[in-house]
């Protein structure tokens, strides 16, 4: 049950991309915006999870 519940908490486990085909120049760009920012966003929160990992470990280092 756990495992069940961890694989629906991972958005990129059902990944599927668009079919661009018939999608305009215009709209690709758009597209493309809004990946680059859901991208940038996911980078901040890795980020944040190793200054805060970095933090617990500093913390809890022996002298």
């Amino acid at each position: 049950m756990m495992f069940e519940e961890e694989e629906r908490r991972r958005p990129g486990s059902g990944f599927t991309p668009a079919a661009l085909a018939e999608w305009s120049e215009e709209a690709l760009r758009d597209y493309i915006a809004t990946l680059r920012a859901e991208i940038e966003r996911a980078e901040a929160a890795i980020a944040a999870r190793g200054a805060q990992r970095a933090a617990a470990e500093a913390f809890f280092r022996k002298p």
